[in-house]
């Protein structure tokens, strides 16, 4: 599937603004820590793309995410590495995160909210003013952006990055997507 056809079929079955904000900026994360990582930048980008593709149609329901958009992407002969990382990504149904890929995912999901977060307290609301110094800051503060789980964002260890690592390549990520985006 070219990035394209993703883009189109996230399109068909994402309304919602933020979500379709969301997943942009997981693909944008996904593809810069493939780049990093020495991976496959547009096979990781897609999964960022495609992970919440069935958001919307299961209604948030944890029982269901990422089982239903699975297996769509399974039946459209999908590559099972990212059928695998999107139904792992929801740890509600307890599947190993095994590659690389399946572990960024995990820790790259949050995060794009999380950034997003810390950016709306700020003067300008401009993910281009977020420094990691404000991210790491907030991330302390457990009343803040309480649906980003921390212990996700800090799975980053497991891609064999520091925490300021992997909040450097995000926001570096999400301020390209910004730029490309505005």
């Amino acid at each position: 599937m070219t990035r394209q056809e993703a883009l189109e079929l996230v399109q068909q079955h994402i309304k919602e603004e933020n979500l379709l904000k969301h997943v942009l900026a997981t693909e944008a994360i996904m593809k810069a820590l493939a780049k990093k990582l020495g991976q496959d930048e547009e096979k990781w980008g897609l999964v960022g793309l495609l992970h919440d593709i069935d958001y919307e149609e299961v209604d948030q329901d944890p029982a269901r995410h990422g089982m239903v958009g699975a297996d769509l992407l399974e039946g459209m002969g999908m590559e099972a590495d990212i059928v695998h990382a999107v139904r792992a990504h929801n740890e509600y149904h307890g599947i190993d995160r095994v590659t690389l890929m399946d572990k960024a995912l995990y820790a790259a999901d949050p995060m794009t909210g999380f950034i997003t977060a810390v950016s709306l307290v700020l003067p300008s609301k401009n993910v281009a003013d977020v420094t990691v110094k404000q991210v790491k800051k907030k991330l302390k503060d457990k009343a803040f952006a309480r649906g980003a789980s921390r212990d996700q964002i800090n799975s980053c260890d497991q891609l064999g990055l520091t925490l300021d690592e992997f909040i450097d390549i995000s926001l570096d990520a999400m301020r390209q997507m910004a730029i490309v985006n505005a």
